[in-house]
């Protein structure tokens, strides 16, 4: 018998619908936002993207409750932590563009996949989905 994991399914969905919306809002932030273009599209070409689609790759292995979803999570949410801490700082620091900007939504996006990051790298996570 498996034991039951507070807040897995809802996790998992949340992770597939924030990843699918993920794509398009790239695209959209990659080419309104005027400042740092060439270092905006290097980002979403080279990080953002791909973490998107590891994203809905895991969410996806995660409600078929396959074992290797909750590694590639991990990879997917590490991806994303990799890419937007340092975008975000550099917004701030750099444009000084206030609280609504997009550096705060990106620094806030990273601290809610830190938090996302050590919910999934619990142990229990990997005892109690089938392989």
């Amino acid at each position: 018998m498996r034991d039951r994991v507070t807040g897995y399914w809802t996790l998992a969905w949340l992770g597939l619908i924030s990843n699918i919306v993920a794509l398009p809002t790239i695209i959209l932030i990659t080419i309104f936002m005027p400042p740092y273009r060439a270092a905006n599209i290097t980002l979403a070409s080279s990080l953002g993207w791909p973490a998107a689609i590891v994203g809905i790759i895991s969410s996806s292995a995660l409600l078929a409750e396959r074992k290797w979803g909750v590694t590639l999570t991990i990879v997917s949410l590490s991806m994303v932590i990799a890419g937007t801490a340092p975008y975000s700082i550099v917004r701030l620091i750099r444009l000084k563009e206030g609280i609504f900007g997009i550096g705060s939504f990106t620094l806030l996006i990273a601290l809610l996949s830190i938090m996302a990051l050590l919910y999934w790298c619990n142990p229990k996570h990997r005892r109690s989905i089938r392989p």
